[in-house]
C-alpha cells in the first residue's frame, strides 16, 4: 500500500488530512463512483469516523456489486486506506461506520511542530480569496446603542476568523449617512447656528439630543417640515452649502463612533450609503435594460418570486431607498471590489429585505442560482438582546441603552471585583485598569458570542462577570493559571520548545492533545456556518480538558515535567488565538 506523508496544506487539521486518505480509499473501493466526498466527523467510539459506507451501499446495491452490505463496504474502505503515520487503527462499528483512532505519537509530533513553527501553520484554508463583511453600520447623528453591539461584535469575530483563514477581508461600515433625516438635521443646524461654518462638536453638544429636538420640530411645525423636505432635495442635488453642513454632522458623529470602536478594538472602513449614490442611476438602468424593473402605482419596482410585495427601487417621488442603495452596493462589491463572498450582519427583523434583494440580484444574473456557489451572499441575522423582563433591553426610563454606558459599567464592575480581591494592593494602577478593561469588555463580548446568534439572550452583568461556568472571566482565569504554572517551573519555555518532546501516555494528556489538534477544523466550521458560538464552545471545552489534565497529571517537579510544560504552553497558545479571534484581550495574571 502507498504511504501518504501528512499533507502540508492541512497541517493541524486531522479531519481534512483523514479526508485526503479516505479519498484515495474511496477511489480504490468504488472506482465506478468517481464523485464521492469523504464524510469525516469526530467519532463517538474512535477519534474520528468515516460515514460513507451506508450511503455508498444505497448507491451500489442495485448495480451488481461484490459487497454484501454496508459493513463489507466499510471493511474494504479500511483495507484500501493508504498506510499513514497519523492512523493508529481502524475498526467497523454498527451498520458500517469506520472508526479511526489517531496515533498518539503523531498527535504529539503535530503539537511539537506547532510550538516551533507557530499557530498560524494551523490556520484553515478556505476556497475563497476575498470577502466583504458588512457590519455595525449605525446611523449618523444617532448614538450607538445595545442594538449595535451584536452586529459589531459578531461581525468583527467573523472578519477575524476569515482573516486568520487567509481570506482578504474588506471590513465595511455601511453607515446610514444619506436619507430624509438629514433635511431636518441640516435645517435645525442652520436655525441654531446661522454661521454654520464655525460649528464645533462642543457647540452641538449631545448629537442624540440635537436629533431629538430636530425631530420634535419636524413633527410639530409644518413650515419647518416643508423646509426640511426641500433641504433633502438640495443636499441630494449637490448644493455646496448643504453638502458642507451634511459633512459637518457626519464628522461629529463619526468621531463618536470611533471612540466606541477603539474601546472594542474593532477596525472598520466606512463606505456609507452616500458612497454608492453616484452609481445608483446606472445600476437601475442596467436592471431596467434586463427587463426586471416595472412601473407599479407610480413607483418603479422589481417583482420577486415567492414574495407578495414587490421590491421598490425608485419611489413614486423619484427618490431612491434602501433597496436601490443595497442593490448598488452589491453591484459595486461584485464588480469594483471583486468580492467572492459578501456577508451582511443585521438583526433578524431585516431578513425579508435581504432575501428579496438577493433574489433580485439572482434574477439579474449577478449571482449564481445556487446559494453555495461563489460569488455568494449571506445575511447573518441575529436575535435581540433582552432585559430581565424578556423584552428588548432598555433603561429604567425606557430609553435605548447606550453602548458607551454598557462598556463603562462592565469595566467598573470588573474593577470593583478585582479591588475586592485586594489586587489594587498587588498591581500598579495602570495594570489594574488594563486588566479590569480586558476582563470587563471580554465578558461583554463572550456573553454575546457564546449564544447561537439566531436566538436572543438576556443581558446580565452578574452572569457575564461570574468567574464560574462558561464565561470570559472563567476562561481568562484559566489562561492566567496556565501562565502561572509555566512561570513557577522556572524553565525557559522557548528553549524547551526547541529541544523538548511531548509524550501523551496518560489518557488525560491524550484527550487534551487531541482537543488542541481540533482547533483548525473548529475555526473552519465557524467560518463556513458563520456561527462564532462554535469557537466559544471549543474554547470552553479546551479549558475543561486542561482542568482534567491538570487534576490528574502533576506538572512541575514530575518526571514528565518537560512534556507537560509543553502541553501547558500549547494550550495557552491555542487559548490566546481563540481570544484573539473573539476580540478578547488575554490576561497573564489574575
Amino acid at each position: 500500500m502507498a504511504t501518504i506523508v501528512a499533507n502540508k496544506e492541512f497541517t493541524g487539521n486531522p479531519r481534512r488530512q483523514l479526508a485526503k486518505l479516505f479519498e484515495v480509499s474511496l477511489k480504490l473501493t468504488v472506482p465506478d463512483e468517481p464523485n464521492v466526498e469523504p464524510l469525516i466527523e469526530p467519532g463517538k467510539f474512535g477519534d474520528y469516523q468515516c460515514n460513507n459506507a451506508m450511503g455508498l451501499w444505497s448507491i451500489i446495491k442495485g448495480k451488481g456489486t461484490q459487497f454484501k452490505g454496508p459493513p463489507a463496504v466499510g471493511q474494504a474502505l479500511i483495507k484500501n486506506l493508504p498506510s499513514s503515520e497519523m492512523v493508529e487503527s481502524c475498526s467497523i462499528a454498527g451498520p458500517g461506520f469506520v472508526n479511526v483512532v489517531l496515533s498518539a505519537k503523531w498527535i504529539a509530533k503535530s503539537i511539537e511542530n506547532m510550538l516551533v513553527d507557530g499557530i498560524d501553520t494551523w490556520a484553515p484554508t478556505l476556497s475563497v480569496k476575498r470577502a466583504v463583511v458588512d457590519f455595525s453600520s449605525p446611523n449618523i447623528a444617532k448614538e450607538m446603542h445595545v442594538g449595535h453591539l451584536r452586529s459589531t461584535i459578531i461581525g468583527d469575530t467573523l472578519a477575524r476568523m476569515l482573516e486568520y483563514s487567509k481570506v482578504e477581508v474588506l471590513r465595511r461600515n455601511h453607515v446610514g449617512d444619506w436619507g430624509t433625516q438629514f433635511g431636518m438635521l441640516i435645517e435645525f443646524l442652520f436655525e441654531k447656528f446661522p454661521d454654520s461654518d464655525s460649528v464645533t462638536e462642543t457647540a452641538i453638544g449631545d448629537l442624540q439630543m440635537f436629533y431629538k429636538k430636530s425631530k420634535l420640530r419636524f413633527d410639530l411645525d409644518p413650515e419647518f417640515k416643508e423646509k426640511a423636505q426641500q433641504a433633502v432635495v438640495r443636499l441630494q442635488g449637490g448644493d455646496p452649502v448643504y453638502r458642507k453642513a451634511w459633512a459637518k454632522i457626519c464628522e461629529i458623529s463619526r468621531n463618536e463612533f470611533a471612540k466606541v470602536y477603539q474601546r472594542l478594538q474593532v477596525e472598520l472602513e466606512e463606505k456609507g450609503e452616500s458612497f454608492y449614490n453616484p452609481y445608483i442611476a446606472n445600476v437601475i438602468e442596467e436592471l431596467s435594460s434586463k427587463g426586471l424593473v416595472e412601473e407599479n402605482e407610480g413607483a418603479r419596482v422589481i417583482f420577486v418570486e415567492g414574495f407578495n410585495i414587490p421590491l421598490i427601487v425608485v419611489k413614486s417621488n423619484g427618490g431612491f431607498n434602501y433597496a436601490s442603495t443595497d442593490l448598488t452596493a452589491l453591484w459595486y462589491r461584485l464588480n469594483e471590489e471583486k468580492a467572492e463572498w459578501i456577508i451582511y450582519l443585521t438583526d433578524l427583523g431585516q431578513q425579508q429585505h435581504f432575501h428579496m434583494f438577493f433574489k433580485a440580484a439572482r434574477k439579474a444574473g449577478w449571482l449564481p442560482d445556487d446559494d453555495k456557489t461563489y460569488p455568494r451572499v449571506n445575511h447573518v441575522g441575529f436575535g435581540l438582546v433582552l432585559g430581565a423582563d424578556n423584552k428588548r433591553f432598555r433603561t429604567r426610563a425606557n430609553e435605548v441603552v447606550r453602548l458607551v454606558d454598557l462598556l463603562d459599567e462592565a469595566k467598573d464592575r470588573s474593577k470593583a471585583a478585582l479591588i475586592e480581591r485586594g489586587k489594587d494592593k498587588e498591581w500598579t494602577p495602570e495594570e489594574l485598569d488594563q486588566i479590569a478593561e480586558a476582563v470587563g469588555y471580554g465578558a461583554l463580548k463572550y456573553a454575546d458570542l457564546k449564544t447561537n446568534r439566531l436566538t436572543g439572550y438576556t443581558f446580565s452583568f452578574d452572569q457575564m462577570l461570574n468567574d464560574k461556568g462558561d464565561t470570559a472571566v472563567y476562561l481568562l482565569y484559566a489562561h492566567a493559571r496556565i501562565c502561572s504554572i509555566i512561570r513557577k517551573s522556572g524553565k525557559d519555555i522557548d528553549e524547551l520548545k526547541k529541544t523538548g518532546k511531548i509524550a501523551l501516555d496518560h489518557a488525560a494528556e491524550r484527550a487534551l492533545g487531541l482537543h488542541l489538534l481540533q482547533f483548525a477544523e473548529t475555526v473552519e466550521e465557524a467560518c463556513t456556518t458563520l456561527l462564532p458560538n462554535v469557537l466559544c464552545k471549543y474554547l470552553y471545552y479546551l479549558s475543561e480538558e486542561f482542568t482534567k489534565f491538570y487534576s490528574n497529571c502533576q506538572v512541575n517537579g514530575s518526571a514528565e515535567e518537560t512534556s507537560r510544560l509543553l502541553l501547558c504552553e500549547a494550550t495557552a497558545i491555542v487559548m490566546r488565538k481563540c481570544f484573539y479571534l473573539l476580540g478578547i484581550t488575554p490576561v497573564y495574571k489574575l
